[in-house]
């Protein structure tokens, strides 16, 4: 007995759903530059830094919204980030040498780019030279900017030491160890350093980054950096930035029931009240033990009601676990800015991956297999643990097959068993056939390029900036995109911006 449908709809904003509705626009483009191919919206980033900004001027607060560029290797969206309204008050986080110089190269200025993650002795010479605010991820790195600056007579970097290892006195709150940053509780030993490096550097801020969803872990993170920074200023330093970093999290899925539905699903499949839902009876770490249900499941919770610029709404607005008060309260009554990093969060609904389908074929067991012309790399979605359907987008005048609903595994282009674009069984509303897509929606954030690769001389995904103007879609290159012409070019012609 094959299983009923389930389906998992990836959420649309008008401007992606229009995008992927022009088959006459995708195929051409596919054809052209090949398969994969991933699309990117600038204008839809303008838009999302737009909200976060919302949010800033909700709770009357000011500071920076920095895009953390490693979400996405264009150059289209770094571009039109630095060209945003100065009322936007963008700003760039960058990870390494190279994303640096891509930084630079792009039009973005050194006051609004914060140096962050492992840095080596080139990337810190570079953020010293041009002015760029470094993160300090320890004391040793601390030490060798120091030594950097003096060495070569360069003016004082402004920095911001990474904390780590939050505790709430008198509150239970799970975290996990990190492997960046200072512990809190070495503080006084590293505002002991930064005073003995007054001439090298300039502290304006401390910073956090948590490698999780929950809010009462960054509630606990940044009250502790509100008193981190009364630290500071007893000490006659003069820091006023909080950066909270990003994890803020995508809602990806259309419909709350959908995904609560799967999971139940997932798990009756896994104890083997159901059929299969998944390739060689993959379980998203849970397994069946004698009847039991084991293990954690690990997968994006694909469908967040609260994700994004409502995250950080809702983070703000909680009570400081010592301190009491709403935590944007505090940050106000000190006159303290707010920086963020949103990744993920900034490119949501700002791409898509495009897969042309080359085979379609049958299982002795009934099973349907589609080979696409992309491989898991390209589109990550299971490296990143998340779960959608792709939006099939017939070629313009093909013969349609059947109007019913198939359940079908997606295979990639490698000669790797494991190559499997998602281990699901993902329900199509019919039989793809060869010379079709596949649009795998919202990857702009991690999903498009962050796993890519070029194994067995496969080629790596082309991007294309995508944007309407005069009525119709129209497309550059990456690469030869520039916000000269086409920023805003939707709103220009009177068209609502998805």
């Amino acid at each position: 007995m094959r299983p009923s449908p389930l389906y998992l709809e990836p959420r649309l904003e008008p401007r992606l759903r229009s995008l992927l509705e022009t088959p006459d626009f995708l195929h051409p483009l596919v054809d052209a530059l090949g398969s994969p191919l991933n699309l990117l919206l600038p204008e839809q980033l303008a838009d999302n830094l737009a909200r976060f900004r919302s949010v800033f001027r909700k709770h009357h607060l000011t500071g920076r919204i920095y895009f953390a560029h490693k979400a996405n290797r264009s150059s289209a969206l770094v571009r039109r980030l630095a060209a945003t309204d100065a009322g936007l008050d963008a700003g760039l986080d960058v990870g390494s040498l190279a994303e640096l110089q891509h930084a630079l190269g792009a039009g973005w200025t050194p006051e609004r780019i914060i140096a962050t993650g492992p840095k080596s002795r080139e990337f810190l010479w570079l953020a010293a030279r041009t002015g760029a605010t470094v993160h300090l991820d320890s004391r040793a790195e601390l030490d060798d900017l120091a030594d950097l600056v003096r060495k070569h007579a360069l003016p004082r970097v402004p920095v911001m030491p990474r904390l780590s290892g939050f505790r709430a006195p008198g509150v239970t709150v799970l975290t996990r160890p990190s492997r960046f940053g200072s512990p809190v509780g070495e503080l006084d030993h590293l505002l002991d350093a930064l005073a003995r490096h007054r001439d090298a550097v300039e502290l304006t801020g401390v910073a956090y980054h948590l490698d999780t969803t929950g809010i009462a872990e960054k509630a606990v993170a940044l009250d502790t950096c509100l008193r981190a920074m009364d630290d500071c200023h007893r000490r006659g330093l003069r820091p006023r930035t909080i950066d909270i970093g990003g994890g803020f999290g995508v809602d990806y899925l259309a419909h709350a029931a959908q995904w609560e539905q799967y999971t139940t699903e997932l798990t009756n499949a896994v104890l083997g009240r159901r059929p299969a839902l998944t390739w060689q009876d993959h379980g998203y770490g849970l397994r069946n033990e004698s009847g039991t249900l084991r293990g954690t499941l690990g997968l994006y919770p694909a469908h967040r009601p609260v994700a994004a610029e409502a995250y950080l709404d809702e983070l703000l607005s909680q009570p400081a676990p010592t301190l009491g008060r709403p935590l944007a309260t505090l940050l106000l009554e000190n006159l303290y800015e707010l920086a963020v990093e949103p990744g993920r969060a900034l490119v949501d609904q700002c791409g898509a991956t495009l897969a042309r389908v080359l085979e379609v074929r049958h299982t002795p067991d009934g099973d349907h297999l589609v080979r696409l012309e992309l491989n898991a790399r390209d589109a990550a979605l299971e490296d990143h643990g998340v779960l959608m359907d792709p939006v099939l987008v017939p070629r313009p005048g093909a013969p349609a097959g059947a109007a019913e609903p198939v359940g079908v595994y997606l295979l990639g282009n490698l000669c790797l068993e494991a190559d499997l674009i998602t281990r699901r069984l993902v329900f199509l509303p019919r039989l793809p056939a060869p010379g079709d897509l596949l649009a795998f929606a919202n990857t702009a954030g991690y999903l498009m390029d962050f796993n890519a690769g070029g194994p067995i001389q496969q080629p790596v995904a082309r991007k294309v900036a995508a944007y309407r103007q005069d009525g119709a879609w129209h497309w550059r290159l990456d690469e030869q995109y520039w916000p000269l012409d086409t920023a805003g070019a939707t709103n220009h012609q009177g068209e609502s911006r998805g």
